[in-house]
């Protein structure tokens, strides 16, 4: 129901509602129409649209097809690593990635502080970045507290890589406003580039690979993660 061509489809609206539908599934195919737009503060008219735009014809059949994917969902087998990487090069690599890389190897060549940010798994791939980015020449570190105390002369002329899957993470995007506000240039790298996350930066590379949960975790592939982030840190050594 929701595909990648549906959800690039969507207006801010839509995506503000498939936000919410997505991480309250449970709730919501038991939800009257009414009682959704309250909690979404949309008008009921937009979700009949926006059930439309993802192939229901009202809310009543929307909430059946929620509730056979969540059921879907929650018995899900766990896929083949092939055919998760295989989607990211089918779907990103024809894309403008190369060029993405590219943007975000010259903002990180011409900054003088680099700061990795992320939380859950996404953390463990910020503190990887910042060692493989310090081992290729450009020294950077991981910041996993958004209260630690950054000295001015690292706030300043820097860039902040920001990782996170959803791009909602409460968590990285208060970390993340609060850096912006002091001036730091922001590169994200999400799977989606309609995120939260991904508005605040100067740079989003999103990566697009289907999301996969498993008994309420999210076992998305990080694998486009680690080939975005060595990728830039191989260009930015190369220039």
């Amino acid at each position: 129901m929701f595909t990648q061509d549906v959800i690039a489809s969507f207006n801010d609206l839509d995506h503000s509602l498939y936000d919410y539908i997505v991480k309250n599934s449970d709730k919501v195919i038991y939800m009257r129409i009414r009682e959704l737009a309250e909690e979404t503060h949309v008008s009921t008219a937009t979700i009949l649209r926006f059930c439309r735009k993802v192939g229901c014809e009202g809310f009543p059949e929307f909430k059946v097809r929620l509730k056979m994917e969540f059921e879907e969902k929650e018995d899900a087998k766990v896929k083949g690593p092939e055919h998760l990487v295989m989607e990211f090069f089918e779907r990103t690599l024809k894309g403008d990635l190369e060029d993405k890389i590219k943007e975000a190897a010259a903002l990180v060549e011409n900054a003088e502080n680099i700061l990795f940010i992320g939380v859950g798994g996404s953390g463990i791939l910020a503190e990887y970045g910042a060692r493989y980015f310090s081992s290729l020449g450009k020294f950077s570190m991981y910041v996993k507290d958004p209260f630690y105390p950054i000295h001015p002369k690292f706030r300043d002329n820097s860039v902040t890589i920001a990782l996170s899957v959803s791009g909602e993470t409460n968590f990285t995007t208060t970390h993340l406003t609060q850096l912006k506000e002091v001036g730091s240039t922001i590169i994200s790298i999400t799977n989606n580039a309609y995120s939260q996350v991904a508005k605040l930066s100067d740079v989003n590379i999103p990566y697009y690979v289907s999301e996969e949960w498993y008994k309420g975790s999210n076992i998305t592939t990080q694998v486009p993660v680690l080939y975005i982030l060595e990728a830039v840190a191989r260009e930015l050594h190369r220039k």
